[in-house]
């Protein structure tokens, strides 16, 4: 697992260093939808993170890569949308005012729309960190999801090897 920094300069530092990486775990702080980032206060910090998710999905390296989505600090984004209004930043929200649900699934929407790849799937989880049992079972979920992918792609494997195997002359014997 590498955290990759939060700041523009220190990503460059890692993105060229993964080429079989298995799984991406990609975490959004739900509650920086109305923030600026600390280099550019006219940058919006969710703006930002739907743009690095993109790349990441998009990077030819990652194209094999399960993707996860953590949407973090739901409890946050709770108190946070009873007096900051989503609309007054992502005017094409039309869900209702005051509804942490609808703003939930709204940022969720936008960064699922960003993967161009209709075959690639976005294994999505809304936590709170500071909920353990909510971590408990995100954790486990992520844990399946992963052992789920592995044995897709083992058993695979295990198909190929079989049917290289019994196209030898040798093998086919055996199987008559």
């Amino acid at each position: 697992m590498v955290d990759v920094g939060g700041q523009r300069s220190e990503r460059r530092k890692w993105i060229h260093c993964f080429e079989s990486v298995t799984s991406i775990m990609f975490l959004v702080a739900l509650s920086e939808y109305d923030q600026v980032l600390v280099e550019s206060d006219n940058e919006n910090r969710m703006e930002e993170s739907k743009a690095l998710f993109r790349t990441i999905i998009t990077y030819p390296w990652f194209q094999q890569s399960s993707v996860m989505l953590f949407l973090n600090k739901k409890d946050l984004l709770e108190e946070k949308v009873l007096y900051s209004h989503l609309v007054d930043y992502f005017p094409e929200y039309d869900g209702p005012q005051r509804d942490a649900e609808s703003a939930r699934d709204f940022i969720l929407k936008m960064f699922v729309e960003l993967n161009p790849d209709p075959h690639k799937i976005i294994y999505s989880h809304f936590t709170c960190a500071t909920d353990t049992e909510n971590i408990r079972f995100v954790f486990a979920a992520v844990k399946d999801t992963i052992l789920q992918l592995n044995l897709a792609e083992y058993n695979l494997l295990i198909r190929t090897i079989l049917r290289v195997a019994c196209d030898l002359p040798s093998i086919k014997q055996l199987f008559v």
